[in-house]
């Protein structure tokens, strides 16, 4: 507990977790929002998902754009000018869908939603990358516990506002919490000290993705989020093939509650071996605790199984960003973190995609959560390849 007051006491910390959440919660709320209003108005699951995914792909692919402007500027002029475009959009989309605007206008104004949403989660990230190592971890801990609770909180919200009022009205509160969320990290005091380290070069768009010990990261973070994507789908499946399709969201809200726990338990706990180690053991407990899923024989049984082997992915994404924060050059810190969400997002995509075509085909539910341990697997063997050192270099702090 003494470690996470000691983050806790940082000057802006409060408003970084606070306005983090929030922040965030849009993320996990819109595309589910998206996907209820636009299967209620149009009868079509397809023309649902279309429109969910092309927000999530559009939010995907704009994030590394608007992190380097970020980098370049700093993150106020982006938060401040999302703050006000994105619930604009929000209503824009939502607008299109209850006019019964054709499927490729509401498909436009989707992607346009989607790649005007908060730069929030790059900017925190950054921030936290730059307080004193010495707290830094658990900073990072904590991170990864609230993006937890974001998808718990998340789906949740929209759930009971769809039953109360109706889907549109859950894109409305996203839309509140966005611009609560953006304009409380823009006006902090960690991001009023922000002073953008200038690249001592020109650089490719890719010289980021491309720095020394990004690839492998990015690389094994990819694996293990098409894992990740191939479960989220496997466990609704799951229910349902064994007759309680109710407990669908319990199995999932018991995967991430055991994340939280993990991730709690870990920021306060000092490791002595290297990020690359800790990375390296920590994808290896995720595949080890994934590994026992295919053999679960009722939902009880499996949601046992997936609080227990949930408790070592907060440590490992807690390790991850530290990695990221300390192999990012130093002038390009929120585009990196932007990449590697963008990459997570995609991989997850294709992970539920291919997850989806498994259970449908003669493999079933097995099949998808065999999938989850290979890519959790992948992820290990990536960080065994060779690959270039990083260089090391004195970074400038933020006081946050």
């Amino acid at each position: 507990m003494r470690a996470y007051l000691s983050v806790w006491r940082l000057p802006s910390a409060p408003v970084l977790l606070l306005a983090g959440f929030a922040g965030r919660l849009p993320s996990a709320m819109v595309p589910l929002a998206l996907l209820l209003m636009v299967q209620q108005q149009t009868g079509s699951y397809a023309a649902a998902g279309l429109a969910s995914a092309t927000y999530g792909l559009a939010m995907a692919a704009m994030a590394p754009v608007l992190g380097r402007l970020a980098d370049r500027r700093t993150p106020r002029p982006v938060l401040l000018g999302q703050a006000g475009a994105y619930p604009l959009l929000l209503a824009v989309l939502v607008a299109v869908v209850l006019g019964g605007a054709p499927i490729a206008v509401v498909v436009a104004a989707s992607a346009a939603a989607g790649a005007a949403t908060p730069l929030v989660s790059g900017t925190v990230r950054a921030l936290w990358s730059r307080v004193d190592p010495r707290v830094r971890g658990t900073a990072f801990a904590l991170d990864a516990t609230a993006t937890e609770l974001v998808f718990v909180a998340g789906p949740t919200l929209v759930a009971t506002l769809a039953v109360l009022t109706g889907p549109a009205w859950a894109l409305g509160v996203a839309g509140l919490l966005a611009v609560a969320g953006a304009l409380g990290i823009a006006t902090s005091r960690a991001l009023r000290g922000w002073t953008p380290v200038p690249a001592t070069q020109r650089t490719s768009p890719f010289a980021t993705v491309l720095a020394p010990g990004m690839p492998r990261v990015l690389v094994s973070g990819s694996a293990l989020m098409l894992g990740f994507g191939a479960l989220e789908v496997a466990i609704p499946a799951f229910a349902d093939a064994a007759g309680s399709p109710g407990m669908s969201g319990l199995l999932l809200a018991l995967w991430s509650l055991g994340s939280v726990a993990g991730g709690l338990w870990f920021g306060a706990r000092v490791v002595s071996a290297s990020l690359p180690r800790q990375y390296r053991w920590l994808l290896l407990g995720v595949t080890i605790g994934l590994a026992p899923l295919a053999a679960a024989s009722s939902p009880w049984v499996l949601g046992a199984l997936l609080f227990l082997g949930g408790t070592a992915i907060a440590p490992t994404l807690t390790v991850q960003n530290s990695l990221v924060g300390a192999l990012a050059p130093a002038h390009a810190t929120t585009e990196a973190f932007t990449w590697l969400s963008t990459m997570a997002t995609g991989a997850s995509a294709v992970g539920a995609a291919l997850g989806g075509a498994l259970i449908d085909g003669p493999h079933g539910v097995t099949g998808s959560l065999v999938l989850a341990v290979a890519g959790a697997a992948v992820a290990v063997l990536v960080t065994l390849l060779p690959g270039r050192r990083a260089v090391s270099s004195p970074r400038e702090r933020v006081a946050v």
